[in-house]
């Protein structure tokens, strides 16, 4: 039996599945990996909460940045990856999808809202910092590159900012919490793209296989969670799961 027939028969006998996806499913949709040679990371130097917080300079520098980067991720389409997903979780097997991206790919193949668990926040909109209230882009986008003016919450005069978790800032409690439990119950655990780096997030693997899941790794690296997998998959997330799921 080969790694996507071995793939496909832990999905098919699973009844409560959990993904947990990474950069490496977002770069197989043109987007690039932050942390990879020349992503955005190895360009800047990271704007850290405290000083977005406590200096305009900062933030008027971080939306900068936003708009000079962001066509690739709004221009995204999901991929194939994105898609086999999807139809485990509309068949109702895949109780939930633990995301380290910001992209909003997940929502756009058409997972739920309430399926996706964002650890790391949605760059997609902007938040008042206050308040919570939802921002979109383009007004903020069309204002700053038109007279350069930073957003501002119209409903409390909050600071406003992208809806991502930035350096520095607390891991948000209620995703982490979702996330946590999720991991606990599943009895099949797919990551998906990550390079399991960044805690505490790429602790859930280890939860879930401490807890009796059966867990997989697919992704075109190494990782030093490999040891722990039932299945590892060095391949291409796309092909990989349309395969095992049979979507095309």
């Amino acid at each position: 039996m080969d790694d996507i027939e071995r793939l496909t028969a832990a999905i098919g006998t699973a009844k409560r599945i959990v993904a947990f996806t990474g950069a490496g499913i977002s770069t197989e949709s043109g987007i690039p990996d932050f942390r990879s040679p020349g992503g955005i990371w190895t360009r800047y130097k990271p704007i850290y909460f405290d000083d977005f917080m406590s200096s305009e300079e900062m933030r008027r520098e971080a939306w900068r940045r936003k708009f000079a980067t962001d066509e690739a991720m709004l221009n995204a389409e999901p991929n194939a990856g994105h898609r086999a997903l999807a139809k485990l979780v509309e068949q109702g097997r895949m109780s939930a999808i633990i995301t380290q991206n910001v992209d909003g790919l997940h929502q756009r193949s058409g997972v739920p809202n309430s399926k996706v668990i964002e650890l790391h926040g949605n760059a997609t909109y902007a938040t008042c910092l206050d308040c919570g209230r939802r921002h979109e882009l383009e007004p903020i986008k069309k204002a700053f590159l038109g007279t350069g003016r930073l957003p501002m919450c119209e409903k409390c005069d909050g600071i406003v900012k992208t809806a991502t978790i930035s350096f520095g800032q607390a891991m948000p409690e209620i995703p982490m919490a979702r996330a946590q439990d999720e991991t606990m119950r599943c009895d099949l655990f797919i990551v998906l793209g990550s390079s399991l780096v960044v805690y505490p997030a790429a602790g859930f693997p280890r939860i879930a296989k401490r807890q009796g899941a059966k867990l997989i790794i697919v992704n075109r690296d190494s990782t030093d969670q490999d040891p722990d997998a039932d299945l590892v998959v060095h391949a291409e997330i796309g092909p990989t799961m349309s395969k095992a799921v049979g979507v095309n």
